[in-house]
């Protein structure tokens, strides 16, 4: 009766433990089945596409910045050294090419280990499973048995899509490295600026032994940790064979050398700046996202030109600067005023702005000389360089796209264009007199404004030319008031690519609405392309990873003036330069391609312009404060504070690549005449001559009234 009960109670065990072992598992599959709903599928497995660096590349090839939320570049197997390879697997998974997504040897010491030490002291983690976390966010990063169990369902799924040689190879290049690089092709030109296969073995038992924990072992912050790591992967290569004992031994031996200590900053941060705005509205119209799709974007830039601008940018800052500082230390008052004593010593703020220590940000917009350099291809628009602001306090605000400021002088071209297209002749004589102004003041209203010119002289009749040879406010104020109505002449620099809003007010003639720097320059290179206005831009083609175009661009161009306009505004701004208020461009700076510019001064010395072109160049530059109620001081007008950056730029440039001396090509229309010096008038035998170009049908028809017999 006993043992009958006691084979009863035995059965009721057996089949209670085996519903008991079949419902956990049930339970476990479950479990395991509702982890797995997230988990990558095996169709993504195949379709493996990390992250990647997208490169912006300028006109000659050179790599100017990089995009990127994890910075990775991959590179095939072939081209990852055994040195690399072998550090990677004696380091973090020796039993690699054995196992077959997870090692349960390691599972085994792993839980032995933890279970003794009541905690969690050691991982079992193979490649292949930190693969499978780094790849894919739904495995999630923290130390769970949740986070375990799917690591290991993705990396047998891996280990079935994948040779161990693809798996090694994804797994080098999507691994952290630290500082912002995924991958060793990143790592290697972010610590060492070389290519993965250039690597030494020394170089990458480095890069390897930083995996474990990026930011404790890096050898720019703590490089004695990373010489201390580097040669325990060192050591673990030579306990596997990997590596012979002199190899070791030599290895061992070498001292951290070549360590890039500073992130690549890129070229042209503006400029590139600029790219990047415009290539967030491409994004969404091409389907592809910048900052992850490895794209490569060809620019327009010249990163030889850019590095002639920039060069004489500076200089033209540290002068300026030097202006600025030696008015501002003079008028106690001011200084005291922008400055902010109440914060900064009197002492603290002389030595900032001297250049012996960093500037604090909130003194910047009054205390520091800013500038915006644009150059461009004037026959298509291609930016050729951009420099938006001082590069030793580089910031995300581009002057050249971005800063509306007045032009002053430099918008001069506009009023006389219009006067020409409407057939009047560059001989046309004004009064160089007062005049009196109506300009809106700025709480509403208007008030009487008596322009004067920046010599403070007044003289008698004055032609076109030398009105504006001399820069010469009265007679371009004038022109206005008697030859072409302001809101012609606002036309007339909308038809030009400037889009601010132009006040139709007779004060246009001498600029006092703001514009934008490169705006400007487009416009300015309508004169040297013959009338045709090309519309500024900056890319010439966007590939995706594997090199297919995904869309190319192309100058965009519209007819806006007559070539006989185009060439007559030139022609007159030649003048400018040659024997004009831009004179010192061929005297001082030996710039003698042929060219044409204009030079430009707002009220108070606020802001400094000067704007011209070759045939193969336009460019400008503006040097300013930005707060524009700070006045660069008097004496800082455009001939001093912005043309010694042009005119450095332009023959630097012109000499350097080796531009010929084209002369603007002259129209059929536009002749040679001779007319009366005094007059302008048809001469008589009598009349004192001098020669003057005359687009046909313009030329003076009256003869001289002042010499006759």
């Amino acid at each position: 009766m006993a043992k009958q009960e006691n084979e009863e109670l035995w059965a009721r065990s057996i089949v209670k433990s085996f519903w008991i072992t079949l419902t956990g598992t049930i339970c476990v599959v479950i479990y395991i089945v509702v982890l797995a709903q997230d988990l990558p599928s095996i169709e993504q497995l195949e379709n493996f596409d990390p992250d990647l660096v997208t490169r912006i590349y300028s006109s000659d090839g050179k790599i100017i910045h990089e995009l990127f939320l994890e910075k990775r570049v991959f590179v095939e197997l072939t081209g990852i050294p055994l040195y690399m390879q072998h550090a990677v697997i004696s380091s973090e998974d020796r039993r690699f090419r054995k196992h077959w997504g997870i090692s349960l040897r390691s599972v085994a010491r792993a839980i032995i280990t933890n279970v003794l030490a009541l905690s969690y002291r050691q991982g079992f983690s193979t490649l292949t499973q930190q693969l499978a976390r780094n790849l894919y966010d739904t495995i999630g990063f923290k130390k769970t048995v949740t986070r375990k169990i799917k690591e290991i369902i993705t990396a047998i799924q891996i280990e079935k899509t994948y040779t161990k040689d693809e798996i090694l190879e994804m797994y080098l290049n999507s691994v952290h490295f630290g500082h912002g690089t995924y991958g060793v092709q990143a790592a290697a030109k972010r610590f060492f600026a070389k290519d993965a296969e250039d690597l030494s073995i020394d170089e990458c038992a480095l890069l390897v032994g930083l995996l474990p924990a990026p930011a404790r072992y890096s050898p720019i912050r703590h490089p004695d940790r990373a010489f201390v790591r580097r040669n325990t992967v060192l050591r673990l290569m030579h306990d596997q064979n990997y590596i012979t004992d002199a190899v070791y031994v030599e290895a061992r031996s070498t001292d951290l050398q070549n360590i890039q200590k500073d992130q690549f900053r890129g070229v042209a941060p503006y400029f590139t700046e600029y790219i990047r705005r415009v290539l967030e509205t491409e994004d969404e119209r091409l389907g592809v996202n910048i900052y992850r799709d490895g794209l490569k974007i060809f620019t327009t830039l010249d990163s030889r030109l850019q590095r002639y601008a920039e060069d004489a940018v500076m200089q033209s800052i540290v002068d300026n600067q030097k202006r600025l500082n030696k008015r501002l230390f003079k008028d106690d008052e001011e200084f005291e005023n922008l400055a902010y004593f109440g914060i900064f010593s009197e002492d603290t703020v002389r030595m900032m702005m001297e250049g012996k220590l960093p500037l604090y940000e909130e003194l910047r917009d009054k205390l520091l000389v800013q500038c915006a350099f644009v150059a461009l291809d004037p026959n298509t628009g291609a930016i050729l360089a951009m420099v938006g602001g001082r590069p030793d306090y580089a910031d995300q605000f581009n002057r050249s796209t971005q800063a509306k400021r007045q032009p002053g002088s430099v918008f001069k071209p506009f009023v006389y264009t219009t006067a020409i297209d409407n057939g009047v002749p560059v001989s046309k004589q004004l009064l160089n007199q007062p005049v009196v102004l109506k300009v809106p003041k700025p709480d509403g209203g208007w008030e009487n404004w008596n322009p004067q010119n920046y010599d403070q002289s007044t003289g008698g009749l004055t032609t076109i030319r030398e009105g504006l040879r001399r820069s010469l406010n009265l007679v371009a104020v004038r022109m206005v008031q008697e030859v072409v109505p302001a809101r012609e002449v606002a036309s007339t620099a909308k038809n030009m690519g400037i889009s601010t809003n132009i006040r139709a007010v007779d004060a246009i003639a001498l600029g006092t609405s703001e514009v934008y720097p490169l705006e400007m320059v487009a416009a300015y290179a309508v004169f040297s392309n013959g009338g045709v206005y090309s519309e500024p831009f900056g890319i010439t083609r966007i590939e995706d990873r594997y090199g297919n175009i995904l869309i190319e661009y192309y100058p965009r161009q519209k007819e806006i003036l007559s070539e006989e306009t185009a060439f007559m505004m030139t022609d007159l701004m030649q003048t400018v330069v040659d024997r004009g208020t831009g004179g010192s461009i061929r005297w001082k700076y030996n710039f003698y391609h042929p060219a044409a510019g204009k030079t430009g001064t707002t009220q108070g010395w606020t802001d400094a312009w000067f704007v011209g072109f070759s045939t193969q160049i336009a460019a400008g530059a503006w040097f300013g404060v930005d707060d524009p109620q700070v006045s660069l001081g008097k004496g800082a007008d455009g001939t001093r504070a912005a043309l010694p950056a042009w005119a450095r730029f332009m023959k630097t440039a012109h000499d350097s690549l080796y531009y010929s001396k084209e002369e603007f090509q002259q129209p059929e229309k536009v002749k040679p005449f001779s007319i009366c010096q005094v007059s302008k008038e048809k001469p008589t035998p009598l009349c004192p001559l001098e020669k003057e170009l005359f687009i046909l049908g313009t030329d003076p028809s009256r003869q001289c009234k002042i010499h006759r017999r």
